[in-house]
Order: C-alpha cells, then structure tokens, then sequence
C-alpha cells in the first residue's frame, strides 16, 4: 500500500476549494490543546452566544425524538464540561471535531429541527450536505467523516483539505455525536486491566504499580480503571490543567509536586496495598527514561498519548514553548515530535526487558515510532509489546462483546441509576457486571448528559435494549434514552495497529467489515449510522462506523431495537468466525448466528 498520495496535478486543492471557506478575521493557530491544521476556516462569527450545552427535560425542539436525540448529543458532545476544545469544536482525540465549523455547526441544528420523520440529512465531514426524502424507519442521520480514496488517504493531503475547510478529523464517537466523555472507553479500560490481572498478577492488581501517559479527553480511564482493580497508577502529562482537570473530575486521586514525589506516593500506596493513582506534570519521554535509569519497578507500562497525528504528540521541552513552535514552526514541531515519539516508544521496550508488562493502548505510537525508524517488530513482523486488543480483549469480541452505551435525554441522573437497577436484575448471574456498577455508582461522575457505558454480548444488547425501551415506555424514566456503542467494538472496526492487529487469517486490513456493519445497521433500522477514516490511529490506517438508535418506548421502535441490537453485535461474531476464532465459531453456533456454508 502507498504511504504517500500519488501525485496529482489535475486536481489543484486551492483552485476547487469551497467559496464559504473564508472568515471574518483571521482564525487563530492552533491553541495550547487543539487539533488538526494550524489554520482554518471557522466563522467564528457563527458561534453561540451562549455556550452550547445539551438540552435537557422532555421539551422537544425538532419534529422527532430520533432527530431531538441527535441534537442533544450533538449539543452535548460540544459542552464545554465534556470537550478538548470548545472554540474549535474539537471534542477528544487531539483533532477529533463534532462539526467542521460553527457555520456548519449551525446548519446543523437548524436542519435538524426542520427534518421531518420520513427525512434523512447527509452529514460530509461535518458538513451537512442534503436532505433525503426516506422512511420513517430509516436513520434520521447519516454520516461520513475523513474518509479519502486509499491512495490519497494520508495525513498530508487530509491536512490541506482540513485547511481549506473542505473537510475535518471526525475521530470516532466525536464527529458521531454520541461521545460520552472519559466514561466511554472506561469499562473497556476496566475490562482491560483486569485481564491483566488475571494473566499476569493472579487476579488482582493489588501491590503493583502502572505507569502511563495521556490525560486528554479520554485517558482518565486508565488511572480510574487500574484503581478500579486495587492497582498503583502514575500518569504523566505535560499540560499541568489536564492533571489537575481529572483531579476534579476525580479520575485522578492526586497530583504529584515532582517525579521524586510521585514515586514516593506510588511506593508507599503499593506497600499499604491500596488502589491509588497520581498525576505528574511531565513528558513520558523524559520520565520513563528516568525511571529506568533509577531502576525503579515499573510492573505495568502502556500509554494513551495522542500519537496518531504528529501534531497533537508534545515533544519534550518547555511546554509554552513547544506549543509555540507547534503554531510558528510546524515541520520542525513534527520532526521533534516523532524524536520524542521513539525515545517514549523505546523507553516501554526497555521497561520490558526490565521485566515489566507492556501493552499499546491504542493511539499508534507504535507505529509512528516504525516510521521514524525505530525496531518495534519482531522477525516474525509481530510488535514487541502487543496492542490491548490481541492481548487481551480480542476473546470478547468473538462473543460480541463490546462498549455498549446510553444516554439520558431527560439530563436526570434518576434515569441512569433506575438503568443501572434494571441491568442488574436483567443479568443476576454476572458478577463482573454486578462489580462494574457498583465501582462506576461510586467512582464514575457524570459528565454532561448521564451516560453509562456497559460491555454486553451478542443476544445481551438486544435482551437489554428492549428493556430499556419498556422503561420509557412505562414511564420509569422520564425521557427517551439514547443507545449507542464506541466505533471501538467487535465488528466495527479495521485497524491494523490496535482493534484488527494480529488477526488470526491476517485479515487485519481488511475494511469491508465495518462498511458492512454500517449498511446492515441502515437496514436494520438504526437512528444515525456513521462511516469514518483514521480513528484512534490516525488518518489512513483505520476504517469504522458508528450506530445509535434511540429507545422511544414505542412497540415500533421495539422492532427496531431486536434488529438493529442483534445485527449491530452480530457483525463481531461474523468477523472473527470468519477469521478462524473458534470462539466466534461457537458462539454462532449455540446462538444461532446465520454464515452461510458453515452451520446450515
């Protein structure tokens, strides 16, 4: 496969870019913890007066409840409680924007509310491009973010269409409008770690010490998760409010003054045997060099640093002054940024041979490490330190299993913990969920609308979904609930670095799959669909789609919820059944999963 776009002189970016690409003013270059190009089009004269924030209540501003739920999370993922960076629109992941622009932002809404029920509006990088005359039980919403033609799709030619405001970075649940803060990927964190455990520490994490970085959007799941499994947590990042941020929000139980005294509060809570973890203000290529230069026992070693794109990964050095060579120098920002990129990547191999656990989280650091030159695979071509996924989630989505989620529209925390109850007596026997809410219940804040996150299987999110539906329908909870899943799940998903990484067929790179996944959940009957390019590992080296369906109580939308929570977990099954994993084979099996020519 071509790393780089071929070369292309019939197509001049600037002659064919959009007449509305222009601003009043000049947009300012990138801030202290955006995203993406360093100028843009944003209109910021189209920015709300007053700060966007969900809707609450059961008060509807649109035509339907599926177009309502759409705006709210929308609106939602923009709240300033639960996004990077609200004046760029950047809700997680370095780049990862909820709309292209405020401009477009506000066609949005006002679209929404304008859509009728049998309407579909197209949404192109954030961009709302047309409204289709469906069905009423067709989505409401369909989307497509950062996808370019394979040949084109690298970060260079995203970053000029991303300047010319002709498209923008949709990560994965940021430009799907059902992000949910930290809590999103924080049961699969938990998932995680626990596996860990149990491979590694016999069970639990108790008396042992994880060091880690990244405190962006999503990264406060790993101090809370290694907590969560009575572990040691030490995270570095280099901008001190992100630390002091997941203090408030208490995914963090402490910041450290100095690296002396973070390790003096993780030797002394490992020894006292609790769950704790503390924040350092630093840079991971720095400090994890240091800490084997110590020779101080690290047992768990991963990151969630945004690696993906060069420009969201700070290089060591004065923060105020990287940030400023980030928006005055960007060639040179890259250049050290990838320098700083292999020193933390070598460091986490280091610390394996020194005997620690290692595991990739996710963000391609790995592989922006093997551009730079660095050795990251074996003789074989496999990582020296595996991604989360092969190593320890991949057998849960053979069952498919995966980050299931709701929201609740009404913004009342009632409606979430009377959820909560329901699950608990829907799956009596399932102590690891039992053990899940309790902690979340006590550890988990809710951030914007009230969310909860649950990995649930094959034939469990369809039983679940219609009982979350006959709460609405009987009034236990005060409004419609929103039912998503991370674009991270079973059989959504292409990424040859993280979620297909390792694939017993060698399947990794094959993208049918979450295309797939995306038109079954079309016709099944989902309330929004997404299709995205470069989530979670940057631009070109990932395909995915997102669903959400909206539970209204109604006996028709109980149709639709059977179809589209059994097809949507179904494609995991299929995937993996058809890569070999005997797992998946028997799942389909014993739950009666259709493929053709294997179990007729």
């Amino acid at each position: 496969m071509p790393h780089s776009a071929p070369n292309t002189p019939e197509f001049n970016l600037e002659a064919n870019s959009q007449s509305d690409k222009t601003t009043s003013g000049t947009p300012p270059k990138r801030g202290g913890a955006g995203g993406g190009a360093t100028t843009r089009p944003m209109f910021y004269e189209y920015k709300p007066e007053e700060t966007v924030k969900a809707q609450h209540g059961t008060t509807l501003r649109c035509k339907t409840w599926e177009a309502e739920a759409a705006l709210r999370m929308l609106e939602n993922n923009l709240d300033p409680a639960v996004s990077l960076v609200y004046d760029e629109l950047i809700v997680y992941g370095g780049a990862g924007r909820a709309a292209r622009n405020w401009k477009e932002y506000q066609t949005i809404v006002k679209t929404l509310k304008n859509l009728e029920p049998d309407e579909t509006m197209l949404v192109q990088s954030g961009k709302a491009v047309g409204v289709l005359r469906t069905w009423a039980h067709a989505p409401r919403v369909l989307i497509a973010n950062s996808n370019i033609v394979p040949a084109w799709s690298t970060q260079e030619y995203f970053d000029e269409l991303d300047k010319l405001g002709l498209m923008m970075y949709g990560q994965m649940t940021a430009g799907s409008w059902i992000y949910i803060a930290t809590q999103g990927i924080l049961q699969g964190t938990y998932e995680t770690f626990a596996a860990v455990a149990d491979k590694h520490f016999g069970g639990t994490l108790r008396g042992t010490i994880t060091v880690t970085a990244g405190l962006g959007g999503m990264s406060g799941a790993q101090p809370l998760s290694v907590t969560m499994n009575d572990g040691v947590c030490l995270v570095i990042e280099p901008i001190d409010e992100r630390v002091q941020q997941k203090v408030r929000e208490g995914y963090l139980d402490a910041q450290a003054r100095d690296l002396d005294h973070a390790l003096q509060i993780c030797t002394q809570s490992k020894e006292d045997g609790i769950g704790w973890s503390v924040g350092l203000t630093g840079n991971a290529a720095t400090v994890l060099p240091e800490l084997l230069a110590r020779g101080f026992k690290v047992d768990i070693v991963t990151d969630q640093t945004s690696a993906h794109d060069l420009m969201d990964y700070l290089p060591e050095g004065d923060v105020s002054e990287v940030l400023a060579l980030r928006a005055n120098d960007p060639a040179e920002f890259r250049c050290r940024a990838l320098a700083s990129i292999m020193k933390h990547c070598q460091a986490i191999i280091d610390l394996q041979t020194a005997g620690s656990v290692a595991l990739d989280y996710g963000n391609n650091l790995r592989g922006q490490a093997e551009k730079g030159g660095l050795k990251v695979r074996d003789e074989n071509g496999q990582f020296l330190y595996p991604g989360f996924v092969p190593g320890y989630i991949r057998p849960l989505f053979c069952e498919g299993k995966g980050p299931f989620r709701w929201a609740a529209l009404s913004g009342d925390p009632q409606d979430i913990l009377r959820i909560d109850r329901a699950l608990l007596e829907t799956f009596p026997d399932n102590k690891m969920l039992a053990r899940w809410i309790e902690k979340a219940q006590a550890k988990v804040p809710f951030i914007g609308l009230p969310a909860r996150v649950c990995w649930l299987g094959y034939g469990e999110r369809e039983k679940f979904g219609l009982v979350i539906n006959d709460l609405v329908a009987r009034g236990e909870v005060s409004a419609p609930i929103v039912i998503g899943r991370d674009h991270l799940d079973c059989g959504s998903v292409a990424s040859p670095n993280r979620e297909t990484e390792g694939m017993k067929d060698g399947s990794d790179a094959v993208a049918d799959w979450p295309l797939l996944n995306a038109l079954a959940n079309c016709a099944s009957g989902a309330d929004w669909v997404s299709l995205h390019n470069g989530g979670g590992v940057g631009i070109g080296n990932s395909t995915h789609s997102g669903m959400v369906i909206v539970a209204t109580g109604t006996p028709e939308k109980a149709e639709r919820l059977k179809r589209v929570l059994t097809t949507d977990p179904g494609m995991g099954v299929l995937r993996h059944a058809d890569a070999g994993y005997e797992i998946a084979q028997d799942v389909a099996r014993e739950r009666g999963v259709q493929i053709p020519g294997t179990n007729e």
